[in-house]
């Protein structure tokens, strides 16, 4: 697409000459009056004289401007005669000229009105609250879970109806969130909303942390997403940092530390009980080694602490105003050497001129993180290619190892126990390196034009680099490498390099106008531009017999010449892509009453087929206001009601790239003359009509504010199609040269409500309480597998770990819901405690009389409901926040009993299961219904208690103290560790035999303003 490239080189350099060209016009330097007083007070609510936090005070006519702090005060220079002006969201403006007095008591009155002006990020632009007609969710700074956050996406886990965010390995350090949006979306493509930082398409989480960010605005429906085209297909989070402001310097730090704590161990023999099974004779009598040992504690760290530190500096003036942090984080887990160290910083500056026609913002952002990988286990592979990657074996180890074992000999070696899928976790902490170091940089600048009044051009560029460097090392002494090993008890040592590059070059032309008073319209015109590269290498040898070197000296080792040793290894690899767009909008509003907007992108891909390059992505949405209208406006108990209808489409292109290409990949050697020389063949059968998944979505909502305001929300109902799924089918050969290809047929379809309900429960003299409801359900049906030649019966997840071919635990077949359990259905033991399941025909076998017509749909995974409900309180300098969150109607495959709770596992240790509910089972394991428990949970997931101080000090604005807990505890009815496992994606709801524990997190943090 070297064509593309072409024209964005020469959009762009008429777009910068043009911007540089009305620079002629001059700028005007304005003088600041002498200042004569200090002028401080305090703003206040007037109805209910609580103090306002963050109302902007300005001296009318300069630049001079600062915000209230957490107690509501504020100081400012003014002179005598000059107007000060308060203005605050969901208040009326108020002036007070500058007299005499020099402390004031402000009390703003409540402006119904002002709350519909609230602004809200959409995409390419801002739109007034009262003006959205699509599903769009905004949670701002001050509604932030509090506490500690491992990822940003947990500040706003449980706020949005809909959105789903799971920790899937508790509050690992080295683990990320799943989120999904709306339910599964695709086969094989991206399944994750789009992530959207300060207009950078795709931007990285890890450049944020959770002082820096001003608010989350999530596109849930088509209508709303559809801007964003191709990458919108599973919605789109946009998140908007904070920016400098006008007003006086002021400086805020932030800081936390917080300690984990073990919710709930598994109940595993211990040795006690691990001997009186030998006392029975179910274990031979040389499986006592004599110690008492809870491998558990021995791999869980008591001692760890975590830390954060956030420092800000803000100020300037109208035309030039900057926030600068930097950041220190300092996590550490509940395992022993899992660990993430972050620092770093952001820095926005923004400048207006050429007589405030002009402006420009700026953002750099850097993050270096360093992480040990090795704590809690890990994937375990001399594959050059395989990541070090965190799985918690090392727990699952702490289950099954003998507790009779001691860890380490007499003589200070590690004592391994040579049991089924044993080994001593500890040795591997002493004797192995797993440790990544990581550097995220990114660089946005905008430049705005204000051409004519109502018409303004923009254009933004932005460059994102992500440098990963991975190294894995085990020692000489390491239990692997012994002697009598291919490894002849020598070293082995690994390392990865990633980096990774998007850049994007966006270009805009607004334009706003009124017209007869009563009509609005706003139209934008975009470009967008993005290519983004991807460059591997990885490198592996052996035979080091000295560990002097580490992994710092990968020459040093033996492998390179001595044939008998396993063989080194290594790999590069490079892969890119293209995306193009044009794009628009329009909205059109009638007297605040009836409100439309209209979407169409036009996006180009390189990921696609010849035949089809290029996708139109369309949408549509009306809004109406019935308060506004007449039949309404004199029933007071409603303050805002509004109608939204939307439809829209948007495309899927987060697949791997090339795979509509012809590509190579290497065979065998052939020998000639002695040289053997490299064969290369085809890799895949190319596709020219590889084309766009696309999502065709129906929202239908409601806003509403009832009762003087103290009752608000909105109600979406949405039913959405994604169609021409891609998978990879069974190609004919011939006329196909490989087996497979990968193509466009299938479909799958969503629908489900969504509620989102704020109310203010209490509110008189110094105490205020309000309640936050989010609640959704979701159902899901995949309506189209196959196609007249490309054909598939079924789709299969999750194999089941051995001992035993016990299969996949998940199909999903045409017509059939995500998430599906499929296995045998029990129907009890024999008086020999051999399993009997149902078959097909209503009879019951044993394990070995089943075949595959006897197998069925036996739960599911996936929550049908979710739903979590936030209590906020506050008394006079004290708050209190409590959130609920709970999950209902699923299936969780506890995989941990099935595996742990047999007494065909031994000598291996056992939950206490194994002798207790399950003692009656005499058989191998099988996968069934058995091992089904109901997921439904509530958790009182986190416990806010502050403090505000108010001082009267001409140093410090404002300072809060608060303690937080998060994960407190959890009601269910599942006999797990905790029922919260994965249910994004298609493997939802099991519980998987390593684990990371999961944690109560306990932080005390601190916030100031200077």
């Amino acid at each position: 697409m070297n064509y593309l490239t072409y024209f964005t080189r020469g959009y762009t350099v008429l777009v910068v000459l043009f911007l540089v060209s009305a620079a002629a016009y001059g700028a005007t330097v304005s003088h600041l009056p002498i200042l004569q007083q200090t002028i401080t007070g305090k703003v206040v609510g007037a109805t209910d004289s609580l103090p306002l936090t963050g109302v902007t005070v300005a001296v009318k006519a300069t630049s001079r401007g600062t915000t209230t702090d957490d107690n509501g005060n504020f100081s400012i220079e003014a002179s005598k005669g000059e107007t000060i002006i308060f203005t605050y969201l969901g208040y009326q403006d108020q002036e007070i000229e500058v007299g005499d007095e020099q402390v004031l008591s402000i009390a703003l009155q409540p402006d119904d009105a002002q709350a519909l002006e609230e602004v809200v990020v959409v995409g390419y632009g801002t739109l007034r609250r009262k003006e959205v007609t699509s599903a769009v969710a905004t949670v701002r700074a001050e509604d932030f879970n509090a506490g500690g956050a491992r990822s940003p996406m947990d500040l706003i886990q449980g706020k949005v109806a809909g959105l789903n965010i799971t920790r899937t390995q508790g509050n690992n350090p080295n683990s990320g969130a799943a989120i999904q949006l709306r339910g599964v979306t695709s086969l094989t493509g991206s399944r994750t909303p789009l992530i959207v930082i300060d207009g950078i398409p795709g931007g990285s989480l890890d450049l944020l942390q959770q002082d820096d960010i001003e608010s989350f605005d999530v596109l849930k429906d088509g209508s709303a997403a559809a801007i964003y085209g191709t990458r919108g297909n599973a919605g789109v989070i946009l998140i908007t940092t904070k920016k400098g402001r006008e007003g006086e310097a002021r400086f805020d730090y932030s800081t936390y530390v917080q300690r984990e704590v073990v919710d709930r161990k598994p109940d595993f023999l211990k040795a006690s009980d691990f001997r009186e099974l030998i006392s029975q004779g179910l274990i031979s009598a040389d499986q006592d080694f004599g110690a008492s040992t809870d491998l558990y504690e021995e791999l869980v760290n008591r001692q760890n602490v975590s830390q954060y530190h956030n420092f800000a500096a803000s100020g300037g003036s109208a035309n030039t105003n900057y926030r600068a942090s930097v950041f220190f984080n300092d996590a550490n887990g509940i395992a022993k050497q899992s660990a993430r160290e972050q620092w770093g910083g952001r820095i926005n500056i923004n400048q207006r001129g050429l007589q405030d026609r002009l402006s420009m913002q700026v953002n750099l952002a850097a993050n270096f993180t360093k992480s040990n990988l090795l704590g809690g286990g890990f994937d375990n592979s001399d594959d050059p290619n395989a990541r070090v990657n965190s799985t918690g074996s090392d727990f699952e180890q702490a289950v099954q190892r003998n507790p009779t074992a001691p860890i380490y000999n007499e003589d200070g070696s590690f004592l391994e126990t040579q049991a089924y899928n044993n080994y001593n976790p500890i040795s591997r902490l002493a004797n192995r390196i797993a440790e990544r170091n990581q550097q995220v940089f990114s660089g946005d600048a905008k430049l705005t034009l204000d051409i004519i009044e109502g018409l303004s051009a923009s254009v933004f560029g932005s460059y994102v680099r992500t440098n990963l460097n991975d190294r894995f090392y085990r020692s000489t002494n390491d239990w692997e490498q012994r002697e009598g090993t291919d490894w002849q008890g020598m070293a082995y040592a690994a390392k990865w390099n990633d980096l990774s590059w998007t850049q994007t070059l966006e270009s805009t032309v607004d334009y706003h106008t009124t017209f007869n008073e009563d009509h609005s319209l706003t139209a934008l015109l975009g470009y967008s531009y993005q290519y983004g590269s991807v460059e591997r290498f990885n490198v592996n040898n052996n035979g080091f017999t000295s560990d002097g070197f580490l992994d710092w000296n990968l020459g040093a080792g033996s492998a390179i010449n001595n044939t008998a040793l396993p063989r080194p290894g290594m790999g590069s690899f490079k892969e890119d892509n293209t995306l193009v767009a044009f794009f628009g909008r329009v909205n059109y509003a009638y007297r605040g009453k009836y409100m439309a907007q209209a979407i169409l992108r036009r996006e180009g891909s390189s990921r696609f087929g010849a035949n089809h390059k290029w996708g139109n992505f369309p949408s549509v949405s009306v809004g109406w206001t019935l308060s506004e209208e007449e039949f309404l406006q004199d029933v007071s108990q409603i303050n805002e009601l509004k109608l939204r209808v939307g439809y829209g489409v948007t495309g899927n292109q987060g697949i791997p790239n090339y795979r509509s290409l012809l590509t190579l990949g290497t065979g065998g050697v052939y020998p000639q003359e002695g040289v053997y020389y490299q064969t290369y063949g085809p890799a895949r059968n190319p596709n020219p009509n590889l084309r766009w998944e696309q999502k065709a979505e129906w929202n239908f909502g409601l806003d509403f504010a009832l009762f003087n305001n103290r009752l608000s929300g909105a109600i979406d109902v949405y039913d959405r199609e994604t169609k021409d799924l891609l998978y990879e089918y069974n190609a004919q050969q011939p006329a196909f040269v490989r087996d497979l290809i990968y193509t466009n047929v299938g479909s799958i379809r969503n629908h489900g409500v969504e509620l989102q309900l704020s109310a203010v429960a209490m509110q008189r003299d110094d105490f205020r309480w309000n309640i936050d409801f989010a609640g959704n359900t979701n159902a899901n049906k995949l309506t189209k597998l196959s196609a007249d030649v490309f054909q598939a019966n079924w789709l299969e997840f999750y194999g089941l770990p051995s001992p035993g071919a016990l299969g996949n635990a998940f199909r999903l077949e045409e017509g059939g819901e995500v998430g599906n359990f499929y296995g045998k259905r029990f129907a009890g033991f024999t008086d020999e405690g051999q399993w009997l399941f149902y078959k097909a025909d209503g009879t019951t076998g044993t394990a070995v009389e089943m075949n595959a017509n006897d197998l069925t749909i036996i739960g599911n995974g996936v929550p049908k409901y979710q739903a979590s409900l936030n209590n906020s309180f506050v008394y006079k300098n004290f708050d209190l926040t409590i959130l609920f969150r709970g999950k209902f109607g699923f299936d969780i495959l506890n995989t941990q009993d099935l595996y742990f709770g047999n007494k065909r596992w031994l000598p291996n240790n056992l939950l206490r299961s194994a002798i207790t509910t399950h003692n009656q089972l005499n058989d191998d394991p099988q996968y069934s219904d058995y091992y089904l428990e109901r997921g439904d949970f509530v958790k009182l997931d986190n416990v806010t208690l502050g403090y505000s101080f108010q001082l009267n000090s001409s140093y410090i604005r404002n300072m809060r103290v608060y303690v937080t807990g998060r994960n407190i505890a959890t009601i269910t009815g599942y006999s797990g560790i905790d029922p919260e496992l994965e249910d994004t994606g298609f493997e939802a709801g099991v519980d998987k035999r390593g684990f990371y524990p999961r944690t109560q997190s306990w932080a005390i943090g601190l916030n100031v303003g200077f």
